[in-house]
């Protein structure tokens, strides 16, 4: 049964936001929440730049960085419904650099400690199954990834070359062995440009952007938008993209990347794994097709039924019992995996207030958003903090949007 919410009890959350603004916690950030398609809140407070002073304003563009992924994933289901591809097949089809996999030994000591393995398929990349990692990991792979300077930043070359690189590692683990966050979605964006003969920016443009009516999402910040692109910022003078990272009650705001020099302005690589920039509204309007289940405005961009089996949870337990160490900022017990993002099983288990079901994701720089099935619920959060386990904000939104519902 679905509950509904007490717009009095929202205005709690203009509070919260607020005083994490007051506190020097965050610039500004802004908050809107739809249940059944009607938008019952919306939020916008502090800065979207404090030296200029510019309000964070609804048409605030934003680094969305991991919340790009559930967007890929979406594309790719498109190809997927229209037979161009099936999830089961490895990567290695279409991108041949995959052919000869070797992963790590168990306990590796050094990147020599290998054996052969097969290529992880696509399910697998989709699913952070892969074997692949991130630079921010703890990691053997981890370390030479950041050695190397493989990131899939908007300036690191080309798409194709960056998968080139990622292939010259070995994987952190076999796979199908395990989960860890990693780059793999980055791996199926190229995938996608390799099937389409379109870049990856094209694509999104024809097959979600359009048909959902998003006009101010793509990989670089066009210069209309620049006046209204927000300041990132973190708490921390060491790496601000190191996971796990808690702040303390004395951090202070540095600001890391805006306008004068930002990467995001002349992008050379699509990143599908984090590099979209955009608006809130933009993003509602993927979370509400989301929670229609693949339904646009006017079109659909995949069946219900195929919606569904990708909102689904496709691991066979929760993510915690996969034995992961990495990201840990976001609940890993009672919390399973789709082909795009975080789905609870267990809200009890996941310590934070939910429904089963509940999709979420979010990105580097504390952007956060779920879809909640039963209570008919589309919440987005943007502001610009990296990184995203610098506070608790996440799990504090998510009960106060449930403290509400009645």
């Amino acid at each position: 049964m679905a509950f509904k919410l007490e717009k009095k009890l929202l205005s709690r959350i203009s509070v919260w936001a607020e005083r994490y603004v007051k506190e020097q916690k965050f610039a500004g950030l802004s908050i809107m929440v739809k249940q059944a398609g009607q938008e019952v809140f919306f939020n916008a407070v502090g800065q979207l730049d404090i030296e200029s002073g510019k309000p964070f304003a609804r048409d605030t563009v934003a680094r969305i960085y991991s919340m790009t992924k559930p967007i890929t994933a979406l594309a790719l289901m498109t190809l997927v419904e229209k037979g161009y591809l099936s999830l089961n097949t490895p990567v290695s089809a279409f991108l041949p650099e995959f052919t000869n996999c070797h992963a790590l030994i168990p306990k590796a000591k050094s990147m020599e400690q290998t054996f052969a393995c097969q290529p992880p398929t696509l399910h697998q990349l989709l699913t952070h199954t892969s074997g692949l990692s991130y630079s921010f990991n703890k990691s053997l792979v981890s370390d030479a990834m950041k050695k190397r300077n493989i990131d899939f930043s908007p300036d690191s070359g080309t798409l194709a070359d960056q998968c080139k690189s990622v292939a010259t590692l070995p994987l952190a683990f076999q796979p199908g062995e395990k989960w860890e966050y990693s780059v793999g979605i980055d791996i199926i964006g190229r995938v996608i440009e390799v099937v389409t003969g379109q870049n990856l920016g094209e694509f999104l443009m024809q097959q979600v952007f359009e048909p959902l009516e998003i006009k101010e999402t793509s990989f670089s910040v066009k210069p209309n938008q620049q006046r209204r692109f927000a300041s990132l910022y973190t708490p921390f003078t060491s790496d601000p993209m190191y996971l796990g990272q808690h702040a303390d009650d004395n951090s202070t705001l540095h600001a890391i990347d805006n306008t004068l020099g930002s990467p995001f302005l002349e992008p050379t690589l699509h990143s599908g794994g984090g590099g979209l920039v955009g608006t809130i509204d933009d993003y509602m309007k993927f979370a509400e097709c989301l929670r229609r289940n693949g339904q646009g405005p006017n079109e659909k961009i995949i069946s219900k039924s195929t919606a569904k089996f990708m909102l689904a949870n496709h691991l066979q337990g929760d993510i915690a019992s996969l034995g992961t160490t990495s990201f840990a900022e976001q609940p890993m017990d009672g919390v399973g995996f789709s082909l795009a993002g975080a789905v609870i099983i267990d809200p009890a288990l996941s310590t934070v207030p939910g429904s089963i079901g509940d999709f979420s994701w979010g990105g580097i720089a504390s952007t956060f958003f779920w879809v909640d099935p039963i209570n008919h619920l589309s919440v987005v959060m943007f502001t610009q903090l990296a990184p995203s386990s610098s506070y608790p904000v996440r799990a504090e939104l998510k009960a106060l949007v449930h403290g509400a519902l009645s």
